[in-house]
């Protein structure tokens, strides 16, 4: 039987996300999808943005723009947000419901690590459903994770639900990771790993993993649909800014260092800082206050 310290404590990481923060040129139909599709919870609204997240925690801001250019997969920025849910049983509650409205997804894998399914908001922004798997399922014999995409098990992940019905995203829900669209992966592994001081967690062909604290990854690039992609345009709806969440304060003075040294701008507001990476995607790093 699995017991809980098996699988990984997200907020004891030394780097975890925050909120994801996302252009969008229908803020009502965008914002809509989100609590009725996710259960997400309006937080809070004003002047043309929406904060949605759990009763307690923010995950996702929505900027409305009617005048932005529809987003563009060949670009860099977004591939995914991905929504983690505190158990399997929580996933499998949140597929069966999605099932029985017909929202179109897209996928489903199996990672070994977890266990995902795949759909887009009416924007086309990408979005990751997943459950963990207990830590010792990740790791090879010799302490490497491992991870891969095989056919997931509808039925079997169905079974899961307990006989309890979906009742909006759990309180202990969060954003687990995202994945980024990137122009080249050496170029990112120097600044997410370089930079940010992420570890390189995995790698598949034109992708890389980044983990923090031995996560699977709370970062990901690829360059599947933006090989060679330029700075992304400010002036397209999409992926906006990503926070980082430092354990401590100590991490985000080492950071501005290492961006220093690579030549990197820093922008410092209050305790927050925030830089870019190479095709302009906002990284702002804050730090948990107990």
């Amino acid at each position: 039987m699995t017991t809980v310290n098996e699988f990984f404590d997200m907020r004891s990481a030394p780097m975890r996300i925050g909120m994801v923060r996302l252009d969008v040129r229908d803020l009502d139909a965008v914002a809509t999808f989100y609590k009725s599709v996710l259960g997400l919870t309006s937080l809070e609204a004003a002047g043309g943005r929406m904060t949605l997240g759990t009763e307690t925690t923010p995950l996702l801001e929505l900027v409305g723009n009617p005048a932005l250019a529809p987003n563009d997969r060949r670009q860099a920025g977004l591939f995914h947000t991905d929504f983690l849910m505190p158990s399997r049983a929580d996933l499998a509650r949140w597929l069966a419901y999605v099932t029985q409205a017909r929202v179109p997804l897209q996928g489903a894998s199996d990672h070994i690590v977890s266990e995902a399914i795949y759909l887009a908001d009416p924007e086309g922004n990408g979005i990751e459903v997943y459950a963990d798997r207990p830590v010792p399922h990740w790791r090879t014999p010799e302490g490497n994770i491992h991870m891969t995409t095989e056919r997931l098990d509808m039925q079997d992940l169905l079974d899961a639900a307990g006989g309890n019905a979906w009742a909006g995203f759990p309180d202990d829900g969060l954003v687990g990771h995202v994945h980024l669209q990137v122009g080249d992966v050496t170029e990112a592994e120097r600044f997410y790993g370089g930079v940010l001081g992420f570890d390189i967690a995995s790698r598949y062909p034109g992708a890389s993993f980044f983990g923090s604290g031995g996560y699977h990854h709370q970062l990901a690039g690829n360059v599947w649909n933006s090989r060679r992609a330029g700075p992304r345009p400010d002036d397209m709806a999409g992926l906006h800014e990503v926070e980082l969440v430092a354990r401590d304060a100590a991490a985000g003075n080492a950071i501005a260092e290492r961006a220093e040294a690579a030549g990197v701008h820093v922008t410092r507001n209050g305790d927050a800082l925030t830089l870019r990476d190479p095709w302009g995607t906002r990284i702002t790093v804050t730090h948990q206050r107990n």
